[in-house]
């Protein structure tokens, strides 16, 4: 009996030895940090004919798979653990090149309606000048150009952009810009509980361009997040002891590593 108890003794000393615990910290997805790389899908055909493309979808151009391979390429030497979009063709379609570039074939999407693009309403399928200087009009800017100009600059918040394109909608059913946050922080909000439970480092997203500009909008003080994200580009946050951290807002580091390694351009 007195050998069983130094045994048990010893056993409980070393589970609680600061070596295993810190160990234990380590594991600690908390601790550890949580990367989600959040990408844009590549160029669609409504992108090329200037239309504006919220849910409404269209599916990638041989320069939008293009550009999807070089991003596949530069994310190679990344192992990600999940991998998310929302239910939309040309985000879908993009996870789908960059993976085949990973070599990865056999995966499981997550699909979050979350992830989606912001909704413009009427506006869907317009020319994208048109909504535009519709906006343009209800922040009292003589047209589009202007506006377009300012959300180059970064000089735009999109609280403002995004409420004016939903107000000047005819149809009223445009999302504002509260909505668009909502959905798209409660997504991010999904995919990090998942992440803590399965013990997930590194997460892929593939989803559109001022949904992933509003749903960062205000994790960061960084005023590159008002700007908007090209086709292929990255944000990546991190999530760690329950605070957000954007280290990379739309870049295309990764786009140009994989098209240099591809074509050493």
């Amino acid at each position: 009996m007195k050998k069983w108890l130094l045994a048990f003794l010893a056993l409980a000393s070393v589970i609680n030895s600061p070596v295993v615990m810190a160990n234990d910290k380590k594991d600690d997805p908390e601790e550890q940090g949580v990367n989600i790389y959040i990408a844009r899908h590549g160029k669609t055909f409504l992108n090329t004919f200037d239309r504006v493309q919220g849910w409404a979808d269209s599916p990638l151009t041989d320069q939008g798979r293009l550009v999807a391979r070089y991003l596949g390429e530069g994310l190679k030497d990344i192992h990600f653990d999940r991998f998310y979009s929302s239910d939309a063709g040309r985000q879908r379609e993009t996870m789908a090149v960059v993976l085949t570039q990973k070599g990865i074939t056999d995966y499981h999407l997550n699909e979050l309606p979350g992830l989606r693009e912001a909704f413009f309403g009427s506006f869907e399928g317009a020319h994208n000048k048109e909504m535009a200087n519709a906006a343009a009009h209800k922040l009292g800017m003589a047209d589009g150009g202007v506006l377009f100009n300012a959300m180059m600059a970064g000089k735009i918040a999109l609280r403002d952009s995004q409420n004016a394109l939903a107000s000047a909608d005819p149809s009223g059913l445009a999302e504002n810009y509260a909505q668009v946050k909502a959905r798209t922080q409660a997504a991010l909000g999904t995919i990090i509980e998942r992440a803590k439970s399965e013990g997930d480092k590194n997460v892929l997203v593939i989803s559109s361009g001022m949904s992933m500009q509003i749903m960062i909008s205000d994790l960061t003080p960084d005023p590159a997040r008002n700007k908007p994200i090209a086709n292929a580009a990255v944000v990546k946050i991190v999530y760690k002891n329950g605070k957000y951290t954007v280290p990379e807002i739309g870049t295309l580091k990764y786009v140009d590593a994989g098209k240099k390694s591809l074509t050493g351009e």
